[in-house]
């Protein structure tokens, strides 16, 4: 299997991806007073958006990686 072949299935199976969970989620935690040793943290949840349009680019640049590995 080519290399083009291969860069251009995953991407379309990125861009699959990315059109069925619209982003993700992931924890942060955050330094909110220190005072010598003692530490207080927060852990705080943030959240990424993946827009539509990306989604849909990978699988179009996926196909066409495809198929010009398949041309040549």
């Amino acid at each position: 299997m080519k290399l083009s072949t291969i860069i251009g299935a995953v991407l379309i199976v990125l861009g699959v991806a990315a059109l069925a969970y619209k982003g993700f989620n992931y924890k942060s935690e955050e330094t909110v007073l220190q005072i010598g040793s003692v530490k207080a943290t927060a852990e705080t949840e943030k959240s990424v958006a993946i827009p539509s349009w990306a989604g849909i680019a990978a699988i179009v640049v996926g196909v066409l990686v495809v198929g010009v590995g398949m041309r040549r």
